[in-house]
């Protein structure tokens, strides 16, 4: 890459971006360019949308991706929406010009202020980065410290930030500078613990988080001053409705304009029929898949995994479960739709393959049960759990316990509390669990670097010599295409003795009252719920996908 050039990708990779635009047809009826002036101007005093959870005063050392889409009405990034589309446009940022391979230097906006009215420069920059990475770590804190591995971070001058890296990082615009929220330093640098910080939050975002009752509600008032434009909603209010039911009743009746969760399946129908409401499909970057503990036997030999992973008829799951609303997850981990994934990934349906492998594995059904034995007659018995308040994964995993006593393999089915279920990836107390990626999992590249490396999918203290070897290779890379070769490689060897096991990519569908509010726009991993369906139209740019 030539000195002091921006982001450029090659043709090949806007080729992709485009073609994805293109699959990303979410059904919204207008374009921006199409929406008439006094649409496109239209205020709305509040809108009330309904959230499946709390996520707590919206401290990003407390929050997980899940909540990504509160955590963006009040802060912003050096590049957007995300990591997730191929090529994010400057946001804080005015430019990213990369030196050498292991320097970017990053010119800053000028003019932007904090919610409190003070400036915000470069030293602030500098203080996130070196807090993410040297601190307590949160959810960002890979994009630092590992993947890519940032040594240096100076502030040149109030509007420019100087990044040096310890190997060759060539996305460090499109991945880490897209996926890090900056913080004020004037608040956080007397932060020393950052887990217990209750403070509502003060970033540069197009709202403020005003009030926050833990567990019933989050209020959200409009920044008048953000620097890309007064927001057309002056006021969010979002009550927590936990149960699915509750949600879409208090849609039915008026009570919400809109949820933030997906309609399932079996209500499509019905919001399709309901007047002044409308549905709309966008394409998002989730999955939902099982995950296998690679430390418990015999889950610890690659080729067992890949018996299990052939032997589950995914379409037989998307049409029966998802009544045909999402993808059978075919082509592995990650999600298909990321530009970041390899197109040429295949995790077919085969019982004979599946239990030639087990035989040559000597799990044999000895006792003529129908189910197999290990050679030390331990039954291939295992508990799969799942959340109580998923009833769709709940039938799915009844599906996939049939599917695999087909092939000798027992599973009892054990529903717990979501929050259990959360914490087992880190606990290592399960055999199977069925979990969903978000798109920070799903899409992102760096990110699936790091999972192989944390614990997720694999953890670097158990050998790996294959993913390994390739993960120095990757480490060595100094172009984005010579990256993403090596990274194609090592999702290939992954979907070949998997720890997760994709189950499908579902569709997702929301539905909201037009009379409400009606300029909802789609940006790829976040629905159409996010900072950007309430920016003025010139503001939305590359962040949405526009028919």
């Amino acid at each position: 890459m030539k000195n002091h050039t921006r982001i450029v990708l090659s043709a090949l990779f806007l080729s992709f971006v485009f073609i994805l635009a293109g699959c990303f047809s979410s059904e919204l009826e207008k374009s921006e360019s199409q929406k008439s002036e006094s649409e496109s101007k239209k205020e709305v005093s509040t809108l009330r949308i309904a959230i499946p959870k709390d996520a707590g005063p919206l401290n990003i050392y407390t929050s997980n991706s899940d909540f990504d889409y509160l955590v963006e009405l009040v802060f912003d990034k050096l590049f957007a929406p995300s990591p997730y589309v191929a090529d994010p446009e400057p946001w804080l940022a005015e430019s990213a010009s990369q030196i050498d391979p292991l320097t970017w230097v990053v010119k800053l906006k000028p003019g932007i202020t904090w919610h409190d009215g003070q400036p915000f420069t470069a030293e602030d920059v500098k203080f996130t980065f070196e807090y993410y990475r040297d601190g307590t770590p949160n959810r960002h804190s890979h994009h630092v410290s590992e993947a890519p591995s940032i040594t240096k971070i100076e502030a040149t001058d109030s509007q420019t930030v100087r990044f040096t890296c310890e190997y060759a990082c060539p996305t460090l615009a499109h991945i880490t500078l897209a996926d890090l929220p900056i913080l004020p330093k004037h608040i956080w640098q007397d932060v020393k613990e950052p887990l217990n910080h209750t403070g509502l939050p003060v970033g540069t975002g197009p709202f403020r988080l005003v009030e926050h009752k833990p567990d019933e509600l989050y209020r959200f008032q409009a920044n008048e001053q953000y620097f890309k434009g007064s927001p057309a909603v002056k006021e969010l209010v979002m009550p927590v409705i936990k149960d699915p039911s509750a949600t879409f009743n208090a849609l039915r009746a008026g009570e919400i304009d809109i949820a933030a969760r997906e309609v399932s399946p079996e209500l499509l129908d019905t919001f399709k029929n309901l007047p002044d409401m409308k549905v709309v499909r966008t394409a998002p970057l989730s999955l939902v898949d099982l995950r296998l503990n690679y430390e418990r036997p015999p889950f610890n030999q690659p080729e067992f995994r890949r018996a299990l992973s052939l032997a589950i008829d995914r379409q037989k799951l998307v049409d029966t479960v998802l009544l045909g609303q999402g993808r059978a997850g075919t082509k592995g981990f990650p999600h298909p739709d990321s530009p970041w994934t390899n197109p040429d990934l295949n995790t077919p349906f085969d019982q004979d393959e599946a239990k030639r492998i087990l035989e040559q594995l000597n799990f044999n059904d000895h006792d003529g049960d129908g189910i197999r034995e290990t050679v030390s007659g331990t039954p291939l018995e295992f508990t799969l759990k799942v959340a109580s308040t998923e009833p769709t994964w709940i039938r799915t995993g009844e599906l996939v316990k049939n599917q695999l006593e087909d092939v000798g393999i027992r599973l009892t089915i054990q529903a717990l509390d979501p929050g259990v279920v959360r914490g087992l990836t880190k606990s290592r107390e399960f055999d199977i669990f069925i979990s969903n990626s978000t798109p920070h999992s799903a899409a992102d590249p760096d990110q699936f670097i790091t999972m192989q490396r944390s614990g997720n999918l694999w953890k670097k203290e158990l050998p790996y010599p294959e993913m390994d070897a390739l993960f120095e290779e990757w480490k060595q890379t100094t172009t984005i295409e010579d990256r993403k070769n090596v990274l194609f490689r090592m999702q290939e060897l992954f979907n070949r003795q998997p720890t997760s096991v994709v189950l499908y990519y579902p569709d997702e569908y929301w539905a909201y009252r037009t009379d409400a509010y009606d300029q909802w726009m789609e940006s790829p991993g976040y629905g159409i719920v996010h900072k950007y369906s309430f920016l003025p139209s010139d503001a939305r740019g590359g962040a949405v996908v526009h028919e």
